[in-house]
């Protein structure tokens, strides 16, 4: 991951090149208060008042040069204004004229994101752009940071990211930060956490199923957890999916990097909360120890679940996994999973369903994400459908025939698995942008991240600015 921290710098008065903001309002009048150079330049690059369009102003000297660029409003700057910038402007150094950046520093720090791993390409060196805010610096990049983080270990292929490296993942953050981890395997995760071990069988030596917990914070703290599911390839198991389906599944474990990316921000903010991370880690492969449709497994819970589908893995293991965050009585649970196609018919790529058991929590999340311009849209855990997750044979089935409400009953199945009291949200993220914008290449990408933070921060303090 490219070092961020260059890309920001505090304004002392540095020689930098001025960067103008104009909008459709403002443009024409702009543009007539400027010397002849300039309105010739802007014309010769026919400039309109369209987003994300720019031009090169010629200063008196060859280079001393400016920028004009064109965003949808000069007096409320969007996190993605300056990305196009960040991503087209030359190497050097940069100052807004007349403003401060405030939101639009992430943006231009996304915006520097390479997934470089694989590639033999010279490192692009990073922009700087100035800020008279020093104190905003460290929790932008922040959650630049964990934002990145998020898209490396999506973009990873699965080959490179099985349970094993996503448990690396979790260890790492608990070496850097004096968090404790525990990892539970073989026996003792057939005994405790049967169905993670159940969905994982199938896979091969190295690559075994496990459970990662990582613990911080102040046992006196408000006690939260977050939850990520973590399936590193999902085949579809024996109800195997079409190579088109399976194509993007390194991706299945999307929920896994966004809960590591969120614990990482409450750590590193020093958030006065009891930390609880779960991740159950597992590949979904097809072997002889695949589990079949119709099989019947055992829970955490002591519920039995029979099983109708085993492309409708992701569900089972989050549901011994919500089960063990239970256990310790949090104040509230967040679960972050890439968990059903049902979603992204719903709503698209771009917006993910929040799934909530507790209004004044889904508001906080909506008005966060608003904040942010981290869209969510709240989805109902429709008590009407519950009697769909009904068994002729066990205590619930994993996923209703006929595929309606698919991520409504996903839901509802985990909330069977939800202590009743305990303040859940549920977030069935893509983690994946079909398409690039400015500062959002193709590839994995962090949603919802931004909302849960900016909620967490404001429901327990800590600092300021995030």
């Amino acid at each position: 991951m490219i070092d961020l921290a260059p890309c920001l710098a505090p304004d002392r008065g540095q020689p930098a090149r001025a960067i103008h903001l104009v909008d459709a309002t403002t443009f024409d009048d702009w543009v007539r208060r400027q010397p002849p150079r300039h309105r010739a330049a802007i014309g010769a690059q026919r400039l309109t008042p369209k987003g994300y369009a720019s031009a090169i102003l010629p200063g008196e000297a060859p280079e001393s040069w400016a920028v004009v660029s064109v965003v949808a409003n000069v007096d409320a700057l969007s996190p993605w204004c300056l990305a196009n910038l960040a991503e087209t402007l030359p190497d050097g150094i940069y100052r807004l004229e007349g403003r401060e950046p405030g939101v639009a520093m992430l943006g231009w720090l996304l915006a520097q994101y390479r997934f470089d791993r694989f590639r033999d390409d010279d490192p692009v060196a990073p922009r700087i752009l100035l800020t008279g805010e020093p104190a905003r610096i460290d929790p932008v990049l922040r959650i630049a940071r964990a934002t990145c983080s998020v898209r490396d270990l999506v973009n990873t292929p699965a080959a490179d990211m099985g349970p094993a490296e996503l448990e690396a993942a979790a260890a790492a953050l608990a070496e850097t930060t004096g968090a404790a981890l525990t990892v539970t395997r073989g026996g003792e995760l057939e005994r405790g956490y049967p169905m993670v071990h159940t969905v994982g069988a199938a896979a091969a030596k190295g690559r075994e199923p496990r459970l990662v917990e990582l613990e911080w914070g102040n046992a006196d703290h408000p006690r939260i957890a977050i939850v990520g599911k973590g399936v590193c390839f999902d085949s579809g198991g024996l109800d195997i999916k079409t190579s088109a389906g399976m194509r993007l599944m390194k991706k299945d474990m999307g929920g896994a990097a966004h809960a590591l990316a969120l614990a990482r921000l409450v750590i590193e903010a020093r958030l006065p909360v009891r930390l609880h991370l779960v991740i159950p880690a597992v590949e979904n492969a097809i072997s002889g120890a695949a589990f079949r449709p119709g099989d019947v497994l055992r829970t955490r819970k002591g519920l039995h679940v029979e099983n109708t589908n085993t492309d409708a893995e992701g569900r089972l293991i989050l549901a011994d996994a919500i089960t063990r965050a239970c256990e310790a009585e949090p104040d509230l649970l967040l679960d972050f999973a890439t968990l059903t196609g049902a979603a992204r018919v719903a709503l698209g790529p771009e917006l993910p369903p929040l799934f909530c058991n507790d209004d004044p929590l889904a508001d906080a999340l909506l008005a966060a994400a608003a904040a942010e311009d981290d869209p969510l849209w709240r989805m109902p855990l429709w008590d009407g459908y519950d009697e769909m997750l009904k068994s002729d044979i066990a205590d619930v089935v994993n996923a209703p025939e006929g595929g309606m409400a698919g991520a409504v009953t996903a839901a509802l199945f985990l909330r069977r698995f939800v202590t009743p009291g305990i303040a859940w949200a549920h977030f069935d993220i893509f983690a994946w942008r079909p398409a690039a914008k400015p500062g959002r290449p193709r590839g994995g990408d962090a949603m919802a991240l931004r909302a849960a933070w900016r909620m967490l921060r404001t429901r327990y303090g800590g600092d300021a600015h995030g």
